[in-house]
């Protein structure tokens, strides 16, 4: 049962982060008449959509009950402010990353992205040691390495990308780069603040997810006002909006539960072969459906070494047993 499980949840893994990269790309370069979406409305119904799935899922939890519902609600969050108030720093920080993401994809090519955006380990990593005293082995500072090298391949230019790049209308690689790198800094640094709350408090993964979604909802709708406050007046919050965009937002949505469910069924070794996985998928459908992407020698280099890295950092040698004296 655990291995099916194990196999389960490595397969729900890759189809979301694999199609949620995909249909983010398309969506943000697909031309339709009509004003496009707007990418921070869609962060704040996702978070919406986050808190609704984690009320259900403590509503299972509470074995179905209404009443045990409103009390874990009411006691876990309104009688605990200052707790509540711990996940505003890594709310926004999501909050932030989440935009960043759009602006990526609306700028990269699919395969580009998801192979830069690795550098997440090395960031979280970074963070680990520094804000949790954590000791990295021989083999996670050399996967860092690797995967330093591998993303700079990767982004190293081309003939076949420059001619690529003239014939899209995406955008600025530069600005879609930058919008990468800020993401894997905000992402290490809120998911170990998110995982040390974790570890100093007994609250469930729904009930914090609840308040991260809480306030993700309202530094979001503050993003939208700001940023995009005159065309939400002139065309609406849910102007462009299409059943694509709606897959989109319910992929982002369930992005942070899907990881919280897979941590707990599946190995590092196994979420680096999801990674690898969808890279791979991502790069192939990239160069075969979305036509936005030629992959040349270069990023199959730096590709093959970020997924070498992703496995070598979940990689845990064993201790060779003591020989017992005759």
């Amino acid at each position: 049962m655990s291995a099916n499980l194990k196999y389960l949840s490595l397969g729900i893994l890759v189809f979301q982060t694999t199609s949620l990269v995909l249909t983010m790309r398309y969506s943000r370069t697909l031309k339709e008449e009509g004003p496009r979406y707007l990418s921070s409305t869609a962060v704040v119904v996702a978070e919406l959509l986050k808190i609704m799935a984690c009320i259900l899922l403590v509503y299972k939890d509470s074995k179905c009950s209404l009443r045990a519902l409103n009390r874990i609600l009411h006691d876990e969050i309104l009688n605990k402010p200052m707790e509540t108030l711990k996940l505003a720093i890594p709310s926004g920080i999501y909050t932030l990353q989440n935009n960043l993401l759009y602006v990526a994809l609306s700028n990269l090519d699919a395969a580009t992205y998801q192979v830069t955006y690795q550098l997440k380990i090395l960031t979280t990593a970074l963070f680990s040691v520094s804000m949790l005293s954590k000791k990295l082995g021989v083999y996670q500072w050399l996967s860092l390495v690797i995967l330093m090298t591998g993303v700079a391949f990767v982004q190293w230019p081309s003939d076949s990308q420059e001619l690529n790049s003239k014939e899209l209308s995406a955008g600025s690689q530069f600005v879609g780069l930058m919008a990468v790198l800020t993401a894997c800094f905000s992402s290490g640094f809120a998911g170990v603040y998110f995982e040390k709350i974790l570890k100093e408090t007994k609250q469930s993964v729904w009930i914090r997810n609840i308040q991260l979604g809480f306030f993700g909802s309202i530094f979001g709708l503050m993003g939208v006002y700001v940023y995009d406050g005159e065309l939400v007046s002139k065309n609406g919050f849910f102007q462009g909006y299409n059943w694509l965009t709606w897959i989109v937002v319910v992929l982002q949505a369930l992005g942070g539960l899907v990881i919280a469910a897979v941590i707990k069924y599946a190995d590092n070794i196994l979420k680096g072969f999801a990674t690898s996985l969808s890279i791979i998928l991502s790069t192939l459908i990239s160069y075969f459906w979305l036509q936005d992407f030629v992959p040349t020698s270069v990023f199959f280099l730096g590709a093959i070494l970020v997924i070498t890295a992703t496995f070598l950092y979940g990689y845990d040698p064993k201790p060779a047993g003591n020989p017992t004296k005759a």
